[in-house]
Order: structure tokens, then sequence, then C-alpha cells
């Protein structure tokens, strides 16, 4: 039972960066660099929450999240594709943004002391729901049927994300894109409006991880709620090989190691060092996986270069 509960801890803490690894990965695909996953995670756990807790609605929620998220993310889209400006500066800004509109608009949903407010127990418990008979099994039923609803969702659009990007017309176009936006407009492939899609995509799926930690993770409104998730997502992205089935494991391993923090949290060892490893272990993995990296595993070739139709 300690085991399975174990698993539980380590699945629940993966979700959010799994989605937000998932959404950077959209966004990569696409051929731009979006270093503003945090700051759409903000946006999205603020728009669930408020939308939990003005609505009670759970589907609400989610699609106030997922379209708070895409917003950021059309900003960024705007400001890239449109506009051509510095990926990087552009992705920085926006997880400036997020964060602060995150935090004022957190804080007037009780006055200025956005920390007290809590998520109705109605949503709660619908969110909670988990499968009946199946999560009484010992063992098996905590372990892989005892979650809420919003995991199973998650890993089932990771699943469709993946098959979309790898297995579809429409995801071999993106990835054409992501790999060579002159040669993809020359066939015909309307290179801006891929872009501003799937980036709009990413984002939704970052709104979607923020609203998790918000709603489902923490309960309980605060203004540092997404702690460095975001910029773990981007980092793991080079782990997962731009693949989302491959991101299931990358988000297991900040679960884990976070798990592990917790588990010594009572030992001699230092808080801080403990509440650091997971990040310390979530960065520097990714650098020994790029330096063994193979050549169809790399990054796409136009990440981080705006695309100009006249200058090719």
């Amino acid at each position: 039972m300690i085991i399975a509960s174990y698993i539980y801890i380590a699945v629940r803490v993966s979700i959010p960066v799994l989605l937000g690894i998932t959404g950077a990965i959209f966004n990569e695909k696409a051929g731009n660099t979006n270093l503003g996953i945090e700051g759409m995670m903000y946006m999205g756990a603020f728009a669930g929450f408020y939308t939990a807790v003005a609505t009670n609605s759970v589907i609400m929620t989610l699609i106030a999240a997922c379209l708070f998220g895409a917003f950021g993310a059309l900003i960024y889209a705007f400001a890239t594709v449109s506009l051509r400006t510095n990926q990087v500066v552009a992705g920085l800004s926006l997880t400036i943004f997020g964060q602060g509109v995150a935090r004022f608009l957190g804080n007037t949903l009780s006055g200025g002391k956005g920390e007290s407010v809590r998520i109705p127990d109605a949503v709660t418990q619908k969110v909670s729901w988990k499968i009946p008979v199946l999560k009484d099994i010992p063992f098996l039923g905590r372990a892989l049927f005892g979650y809420d609803m919003i995991i199973y969702l998650s890993i089932v659009l990771v699943v469709i994300a993946y098959f979309y990007i790898n297995k579809t017309r429409t995801g071999l176009n993106l990835r054409a894109v992501g790999e060579n936006p002159a040669a993809a407009d020359a066939a015909g492939i309307n290179v801006s409006l891929y872009k501003y899609v799937h980036i709009c995509i990413g984002g939704a799926f970052c709104g979607l991880a923020g609203a998790y930690i918000g709603v489902v993770y923490l309960t309980t409104w605060g203004n540092n709620m997404i702690a460095g998730k975001g910029w773990i997502a981007v980092a793991l992205v080079i782990f997962a090989s731009w693949n989302p089935l491959k991101a299931i494991y990358g988000s297991l391993l900040f679960g884990i190691t976070s798990l592990i923090a917790l588990r010594f949290q009572d030992s001699p060892i230092s808080p801080y060092l403990l509440e650091m490893l997971p990040y310390l272990v979530t960065v520097i993995i990714p650098v020994i996986t790029s330096v063994k990296m193979k050549k169809e595993n790399q990054q796409p070739a136009s990440c981080g270069v705006n695309y100009f139709r006249e200058e090719r």
C-alpha cells in the first residue's frame, strides 16, 4: 500500500508538468521557442480557479483555463509570427505578463487576500470522482484507478497529441513548418496559420496544467502556486525529444524526485536542498540527454528563427 501511495503522489505531481511539456512541444513543432509556458500556466490557473468559484462547473472551469492559456499564446503568436519579434524575449515577456496578471486578478478574489480562497466542495467532489469497483482493487486500485478525472483526461490528450503530430497529414504539415517553413510555404502550406493555431493549442495545454494545479492539486489560491513547473516543462522538452509520449517519462521523473524530497523532509538534510532536488535533477538530465541525442531527435530546425516570406 505504501508503494501504491507513492505512485499515486508521483503521478499527481507530474501531470501539470506533462501538460506543460506537451504545450511546449506544439510550440516548437511549429518552429517557435516559447519560454512563456510558466506565464500561460499562471493564466490558466487563475481562469480555472475563478470560474470554479463562480460557476461550480468543472466543464466551464476547464474551458476557461484552456481559453485563457490560449489567449496568452495568441499574444505571443502575434508578437513572433506577425510582428516577428525575438522569440526568447517575447516568451520571457509572456511569463512576466501571465504571472503578473494572475497575481493581480487572483488577489481580487477576496479583496486582496487571495490565499484564503478555496475551491468549492461541489467542484472538488466532481473532480475527485474515481472509477467505481476498479478503485477498490488492492494495490492496483490506488496505483492505476484511484486518480481524478482530469488526470485521465490529460493522459488521453497527450496520447492524442502524439498521434496528431506523428500520424496525421496535418501533423506532417506542422512538422514541415517547424523544420523548413520556406519549403512548407512553397508546397502550399499556410505557414502563419499553422503557427498561430498550434501555438494556441500549446497555450491551451498550459492553461489546463495551471487549472489542474489550482483547482485539483492545491484547491487553495496562492500567488506562487505554479512554482517554476513551467520552466521544468521547458527543460524536459529536450528529455522528451519533442515526443508527447516520452513526455510522460520526463514528467514522472519530476514527480519521483519531488516524492523523494517529500519522503526525506524529516531527515537531517537541509529542507532547502530537498526542495531544490527535483528542479536540479530535471535540469541536469536534459543536459546529459542533449549530448547523446540522435540527429532525428533534435529540436525542429527553425525554432527561434522568425519566418519572413519575402526572404525565402
